[in-house]
């Protein structure tokens, strides 16, 4: 497919993607045929690590993988921790590609001790780090987009959340980060009515993802049972192009909805047939917020 070709089929920007969640939903909006912007900060394959264990995966892979699946995958170095980058980020696209079809809110800053057992206070104060690249950053990153998005005519902004926004998961840190992106995206709905924008906050699955694979090895206990029901990342990409591609997306964001959900809503599945299931009737469902307005 030519770089035309691609642009044609929609641009997207999936922040976070050097790997795991963020890589898997580029390359399924790349096979979908767009023109992807792949950003992070991971230009040296390994140097992420969890413990003494290497993280794989770079911008620059990812964006070939894009490429790869059939779309047009473009690798961009940014620090979404640093709003000038962020802001340069989407000058490139308004010169490049003059519109923007799609944002995946999706980095996060994750410490390694993220899913070790104990209290908070227990843990290192960088795990409030996710308050910053997280959650600030979706924000920062939809204010650029937002004129880039409303150009477009049809678009949508997806958030990468969890169960975790509304039962215990992880600790204080991560459910406030979830929660506050389920209340930023709709309330970026709000502000977005009518516009043909739309904002929604996605509640995934277990991932099965490097990160996740090493965590099962480390904790076993009941990592094993979620990870075999779990979610492939680009399942996920395969639903938030689904829901950009609804007429009715709009009315979905007045709460937060959960991949497995809409995936039945919209026929998808995941890479080897299965439909990965919904864990509302065990760690919850997500609230429904009310649109009014009061100012």
């Amino acid at each position: 497919m030519s770089t035309s070709q691609a642009a044609a089929a929609g641009v997207a920007v999936v922040t976070g993607a050097s790997r795991g969640v963020g890589r898997g939903v580029a390359e399924a909006l790349g096979a979908a045929g767009m023109t992807v912007f792949v950003t992070g900060r991971s230009t040296t394959d390994g140097a992420s690590r969890i413990g003494d264990t290497p993280l794989h995966g770079t911008i620059h892979d990812a964006a070939a993988a894009v490429t790869a699946a059939g779309g047009q995958g473009i690798a961009v170095h940014c620090d979404h921790g640093d709003d000038a980058q962020v802001k340069a980020l989407f000058e490139r696209i308004e010169r490049e590609q003059g519109r923007l079809d799609i944002l995946v809110n999706n980095a996060l800053c994750i410490d390694d001790s993220l899913i070790d057992p104990g209290p908070f206070w227990t843990k290192p104060l960088a795990q409030a780090d996710m308050f910053g690249v997280g959650l600030r950053s979706n924000y920062v990153a939809a204010w650029y987009a937002a004129p880039l998005l409303l150009q477009a005519g049809r678009a949508l902004v997806a958030f990468t959340s969890s169960y975790g926004a509304g039962c215990y998961m992880h600790g204080p840190a991560y459910g406030a980060q979830k929660a506050g992106c389920d209340k930023m995206a709709a309330d970026m709905a709000v502000d977005f009515e009518g516009t043909g924008v739309a904002a929604v906050s996605l509640w995934l699955g277990v991932q099965r993802t490097e990160r996740t694979e090493i965590a099962a090895r480390l904790r076993g206990d009941a990592y094993g049972d979620f990870m075999a029901r779990s979610e492939s990342p680009q399942f996920v990409g395969r639903v938030i192009h689904a829901l950009w591609r609804d007429p009715d997306r709009a009315a979905l964001t007045v709460r937060t909805q959960i991949v497995a959900e809409l995936a039945q809503r919209y026929g998808v599945r995941d890479e080897d047939g299965r439909e990965p299931p919904t864990w509302r009737n065990i760690l919850g469902a997500p609230c429904a917020f009310h649109p009014a307005r009061v100012s």
